[in-house]
């Protein structure tokens, strides 16, 4: 991953895999989540199996790249996690990595970077460390 947007509490990294996009292009071409959906970035797929030099199939990287449980939270809808019935805090906030079912989500990409747009409730579990977590098969 070559760029990165800006950080802070209001704002999450944004990745892009394609080094000839501003971040004002980036800016411009993710969608804004609107009522009670989040905007969610997907990891990047290794090449190798962790701890290895043993190379993985394109295949196995696909598999494995549209199973994926963990992502970072970039936006959120101006609904999410209002709806006091439902919650009495919100679950997660920006810049926070998330865990959620495999598949969840509207499965888009941008500059080679997939997101996922998804309802705020289908977060299941703020994650601290995302690096030691992988879906049990």
């Amino acid at each position: 991953m070559s760029k990165a947007k800006a950080e802070s509490a209001e704002t999450a990294k944004i990745y892009t895999y394609d080094p000839n996009i501003s971040d004002s292009e980036l800016d411009v071409q993710l969608p804004k989540p609107v009522g009670y959906r989040l905007l969610v970035a997907m990891p990047e797929v290794g090449e190798t199996f962790d701890g290895t030099n043993v190379l993985k199939t394109d295949s196995h990287k696909y598999n494995e790249h549209i199973m994926s449980i963990i992502g970072v939270v970039l936006d959120m809808g101006e609904e999410a996690y209002r709806d006091k019935e439902r919650f009495t805090a919100p679950w997660c906030k920006v810049g926070d990595y998330v865990m959620f079912r495999a598949n969840t989500g509207t499965r888009f990409k941008v500059a080679g970077v997939e997101y996922r747009l998804m309802n705020d409730d289908s977060i299941e579990a703020v994650v601290s460390d995302p690096r030691g977590v992988s879906r049990a098969i």
